[in-house]
């Protein structure tokens, strides 16, 4: 059985000849009229009409689009959270060590400064070792005899006279202090002159012995060291006079004296390489 042919319909291609050949016309005469024309005042009502449906369109899909890129930002930023935290926690480690550099430049340009302006030779040391006890009045240093440090030299803080060397070795040493109870210094009043001996005590204190009971002794009086028994430059600070008493039956008058280097916390020091090595006036092993 043969099925009937399609009739096939030529109206195709014309509508669209018919299609392009008006729209070429349109253009025409849009280009041709002014701005009164009537396709000019077509187009401009329908933008009219179109105008609310885009702002709502456009007030319906800003927060999304909003929303949106707050979420990704977020994710940007929880992605290098983990290299931000590294990178501040390294800049604070910076921070630190130039803050230390810092401090400790000011401690030994004050502990240079004293040390030129009594034109004495130095060398400088860091603090190794502090007591074990609280009875133990020496500390550790991390230079020894290859650095020219030898027993008997006088040890300085940037405040003033810590003590002497006691034990050297080839590249530590150990130093009494002022504030052991077997230390003593040959020191005076800078104020009236008058001559006696710093000693240490177990609690730590310090007091100044044998001063003339007719010396004029005001609390506030600078101590410095008197430069006799050849152990201690002469005019190295070591405190000030804290309290004074005096009895009718008392030989000498009771000093106290307040030291002016700080023992504790204590990190560099200066050892007088220049003063004779000799054994310490007025206190012994």
């Amino acid at each position: 059985m043969k099925l009937p042919d399609t009739e096939k319909s030529g109206g195709g291609p014309l509508l669209l000849v018919a299609l392009v050949v008006a729209s070429l016309i349109i253009t025409t005469v849009y280009f041709r009229e002014g701005e009164n024309g009537p396709l000019h005042a077509l187009r401009r009502g329908v933008q009219s009409l179109a105008a609310p449906v885009a702002t709502v369109g456009q007030w319906t899909f800003t927060p999304a689009r909003a929303v949106v890129g707050l979420f990704s930002g977020l994710g940007v930023s929880r992605s290098t959270l983990a290299e931000l935290r590294a990178q501040n926690t390294e800049l604070r480690g910076r921070v630190a060590e130039l803050e230390e550099a810092r401090l400790e430049n000011e401690r030994l340009h004050k502990l240079v400064g004293f040390v030129e302006s009594l034109e004495l030779e130095s060398v400088g040391a860091r603090v190794i070792g502090r007591p074990a006890t609280a009875w133990e009045g020496t500390i550790l240093i991390d230079r020894g005899s290859a650095d020219g440090i030898r027993v008997g030299q006088p040890v300085l803080a940037p405040e003033g006279l810590l003590g002497q060397t006691i034990e050297v070795t080839a590249h530590a040493a150990k130093v009494r202090l002022i504030s052991d109870q077997r230390s003593g210094v040959a020191a005076m009043l800078q104020s009236s002159r008058a001559e006696g001996i710093i000693r240490g005590s177990i609690s730590g204190d310090l007091g100044m012995e044998y001063v003339s009971r007719d010396a004029t002794i005001t609390v506030g009086d600078v101590v410095q060291t008197s430069g006799m028994g050849g152990v201690y430059p002469k005019g190295l600070l070591v405190g000030e006079v804290s309290a004074v008493e005096l009895n009718d039956n008392d030989l000498y008058p009771r000093i106290v004296v307040r030291p002016s280097a700080r023992f504790a916390g204590l990190e560099e020091v200066l050892v007088l390489t220049g003063a004779p090595p000799q054994p310490e006036f007025g206190g012994g092993e």
